[in-house]
């Protein structure tokens, strides 16, 4: 019958897009096995850089004058070799006055064009003007205006500059991890990338994912390149962009940034928005080159990236195709079992052990990557981090490794609507306690 032809079809793809599905978990199995390796380490240096920090900010005055201020209060490094530059992006608040006040060199942008809008065009304008300033820098770190980093970060990355490193990612840490649940499972997701695949990217001689806050440049990349992006992933479209010019990017895990992590659903689906928009369009723009790159160098850096971009793809297919194709799926073979519709290629009791099977496989596959993927892979990195991810101590964790699959499927989902929507231009809600591991709580 033509449905039985239909529905082989069908399930022939679906093989396929389970196959494609499974690469990237693969991946992630090989860095949780290997993650366990020695992390990378820089010898420590005399030798000390000139260093200008980059902050861009849109209406940020509820944390930028602390961000700011902790630099110059908390740094273990001679004040007279970094600066602390803002860039005030169309600002309709007190960021100007507050990064002045603090002691940061301010540079106010406004620009007219909805359309520039986003963080990659102030970013740029800042490295146009860091290229200009009256001072000359050996390297610059990129933050958010509610980033704190530990007190050595500029040691560490100096250390790395001086044995070669011009472009570099530290671990990312949470300032907020124990608020509540959410924000505990949130933060586990995050630390993954950091504590498993970038400590393994970095002991492999894989190009790190330099995309997030506290990036580091060194002026040669910045005056060579200036930041030549325009998307609204603007970390993400830099990365492939230097990769592609044979730039690899390093991983600085004893320099820590710590940022605000989004505290509910509203949040996440606020960040995601961007990041779920923004890479799925670089898949499209840059992903293939990438690919292609892999084959003419088997360079598996090209290879690992792309795959990060893939990843928007994944969770378009696992929220339409997947629900979709096994609920179309179950249907077609409880008819076809219990002669609701006529079958030839084969018997309705064989229909039956095909529903069963699927039944039993299906349950199988998402109990293992609930256990696996899921409450192992939290449970690894609350055993291994929980100190430097802001906790005083692993059972403050315990509930958010029990949530943790659960916040992986709302991930998944808010990166979708991401894709599907449209972006806009807001100020970023940030909470107002968190736990800091050096101080304790601060409001």
């Amino acid at each position: 019958m033509w449905h039985e032809i239909l529905y082989n079809v069908l399930n022939n793809i679906n093989n396929v897009i389970l196959t494609l599905i499974g690469i990237p978990f693969f991946i992630q199995i090989i860095f949780m096995l290997f993650g366990w390796l020695k992390k990378k380490t820089y010898p420590k240096t005399e030798k000390k850089n000139k260093v200008a920090v980059l902050i861009a900010a849109h209406n940020e005055e509820d944390v930028i004058y602390n961000t700011i201020k902790r630099i110059f209060d908390r740094q273990k490094y001679d004040r007279n070799l970094y600066d602390v530059f803002v860039v005030a992006h169309n600002c309709t608040d007190n960021t100007a006055k507050l990064a002045k006040e603090a002691g940061a060199v301010v540079f106010e942008y406004s620009d007219p064009d909805p359309k520039t809008h986003c963080l990659a065009y102030a970013i740029r304008y800042g490295f146009d003007q860091l290229i200009k300033y009256e001072k000359e820098y050996d390297f610059v770190i990129k933050l958010d205006a509610d980033n704190l980093i530990n007190d050595d970060f500029f040691n560490y990355m100096n250390d790395a500059f001086n044995a070669g490193v011009e472009f570099a990612r530290p671990y990312e840490s949470a300032l907020n991890i124990t608020q509540n649940k959410y924000t505990k499972a949130s933060g586990l997701y995050y630390a993954y990338d950091s504590r498993f695949a970038s400590r393994v990217r970095e002991r492999f001689h894989l190009a790190a994912h330099v995309n997030g806050p506290g990036a580091m440049f060194s002026m040669r990349i910045v005056k060579k390149y200036g930041y030549d992006v325009k998307s609204i992933s603007d970390d993400s479209e830099y990365l492939a962009k230097r990769l592609l010019n044979k730039v690899y990017g390093h991983f600085v895990e004893d320099a820590v940034v710590y940022e605000d992590l989004p505290s509910t659903y509203k949040d996440t689906y606020a960040r995601n928005k961007r990041m779920g928009h923004g890479v799925s369009r670089l898949f499209f723009t840059h992903g293939f080159k990438l690919f292609g790159k892999f084959f003419t160098t088997f360079n598996f850096s090209y290879l690992e990236v792309f795959f990060q971009f893939y990843f928007c793809v994944i969770c378009a297919v696992l929220c339409t195709w997947i629900p979709l194709f096994y609920i179309y799926d179950i249907t077609y073979l409880c008819m076809a079992s219990y002669g609701a519709i006529e079958v030839t290629l084969l018997t309705a009791a064989e229909y039956l052990k095909i529903l069963q099977r699927t039944a039993i496989i299906a349950g199988l596959a998402l109990g293992i990557l609930f256990a696996f993927a899921g409450i192992l892979q939290a449970f690894l990195l609350v055993m291994c981090d929980y100190k430097k991810l802001g906790a005083k101590n692993r059972r403050e964790l315990m509930s958010g490794i029990i949530i943790y699959p659960c916040f992986v499927v709302v991930y998944c989902l808010t990166l979708f609507l991401g894709i599907i929507s449209k972006p806009s231009w807001n100020k970023v809600h940030r909470n107002k306690i968190y736990y800091h591991p050096e101080e304790g709580e601060t409001k």
